[in-house]
């Protein structure tokens, strides 16, 4: 499986890639390296993001997660950058529970590609954050989409 590790200002993140599609993205430095034009796009994509040069991804995707994960996660998809939804809304529309819809975002094999930072308490807290550094790396990437 192609694999490739980038610096970002959130810390290291290796992204994964299999079959042509960004499967995941995890914190931390992968010893194993291996590239691929998908890697590559997707490292040039999160560089430009970081840097304030791009609002949006155009990568494939292949999420591996039940078929409610990924109608939550294909429902994050549409959350544009600078905005948010609550859990709720999301559960709304999908006519499910916050608390489910909450369960598939710290699932998102995927997260700042697919934007589960983008995802609000409908009491105007944070929620939660799986990646590294949970809620504070939460607010600095709405901080960085102009959200906060």
């Amino acid at each position: 499986m192609p694999v490739l590790s980038l610096h970002s200002p959130l810390g290291d993140i290796t992204l994964f890639e299999e079959d042509g599609s960004i499967v995941a993205l995890e914190w931390g430095w992968s010893s194993y390296q291996e590239s691929s034009p998908i890697l590559d796009k997707a490292k040039q994509q999160l560089d430009d993001y970081f840097d304030g040069k791009r609002t949006t991804f155009d990568l494939p995707l292949a999420p591996n997660g039940t078929d409610f994960q990924k109608r939550v996660w294909d429902k994050m998809l549409t959350i544009q950058s600078g905005d948010t939804l609550t859990y709720k809304e999301i559960s709304d529309a999908l006519k499910s529970a916050p608390r489910a819809v909450g369960g598939a975002c710290g699932k998102n094999p995927i997260p700042i590609i697919i934007p589960c930072h983008r995802v609000l308490a409908s009491n105007g807290g944070f929620g939660g954050y799986s990646g590294d550094g949970g809620i504070d790396t939460k607010k600095q990437l709405l901080t960085l989409e102009g959200a906060l």
